[in-house]
């Protein structure tokens, strides 16, 4: 049978990349199910204390955590589009000024939008003095997709995003490299019902047996066509022996 050279490399092409693409995801989802399993085992982790010592975000993030100082009501921002049981609302991010010094930025809950009033804030109370925040320590108060940077032309308090370095530099204020994302309840009438973390491993591994999917199919068609090639062949070659 006769192979044609240009085809077969192309088909080549298609299957090694779809292949290593398959194997990729498959390595993505091994990677998220170890992190799974350090979430797991944070949980149960005894909490870690937050003080003015800068905090690595690698050696610290989804840990418990624990710290104690004063909110900065003054310095508030409220990030925008974050629905709660379908109900539109925000999340009240807040710096905290810890005890030993530095400060730290805590994602303090949900509070619903005043549906009569987009920039009007329903009312939630802030603990005043020394408070303990217990939580877990996150990259970020939450990410929401949008355009441009954040911020809002009509209440400067509320965005979308908050950036941590973005907000540091903002503010002056030393800020630790993580938000927590507070768990225990300070009576202030904020929704904390926090949903766990979603790392798509069955995504992954979707998009891996559509990549293993089409390698497959590549192949089948390189076979199909070499078949049908080799079929037209025969059928040529038996014509010319006959008129011969």
């Amino acid at each position: 049978m006769k192979i044609r050279f240009w085809p077969t490399l192309l088909i080549l092409i298609v299957v090694a990349v779809t292949v290593r693409l398959g194997f990729w995801q498959r390595d993505r989802a091994h990677q998220k199910e170890a992190l799974n399993a350090q979430i797991a085992a944070f949980e149960n982790a005894p909490a870690r204390e937050v003080g003015m010592e800068p905090l690595p975000l690698k050696s610290i993030e989804f840990h418990r955590v624990e710290a104690r100082g004063e909110f900065m009501p003054e310095r508030v921002v409220y990030l925008d589009n974050r629905p709660y049981n379908d109900q539109p609302g925000f999340y009240v991010v807040m710096p905290l000024k810890l005890e030993g010094g530095g400060y730290v930025l805590v994602n303090r809950g949900w509070l619903p939008r005043n549906l009569a009033d987009r920039t009007g804030i329903e009312r939630y109370e802030t603990p005043k003095g020394v408070v303990e925040v217990k939580g877990i320590a996150r990259a970020n108060a939450s990410q929401a997709y949008e355009l441009g940077h954040g911020g809002s032309a009509a209440h400067e308090r509320i965005r979308q995003n908050v950036d941590i370095k973005s907000y540091a530099a903002e503010t002056g204020l030393a800020l630790q490299p993580f938000v927590i994302q507070q768990t225990n309840d300070t009576g202030d009438r904020l929704v904390r019902d926090w949903p766990a973390p979603t790392l798509g491993v069955e995504r992954n591994y979707g998009y891996m047996l559509q990549w293993w999917g089409m390698a497959a199919a590549a192949v089948a068609f390189g076979l199909y066509a070499a078949r049908r090639a080799a079929k037209k062949g025969e059928a040529s070659d038996g014509e010319a022996e006959h008129h011969a």
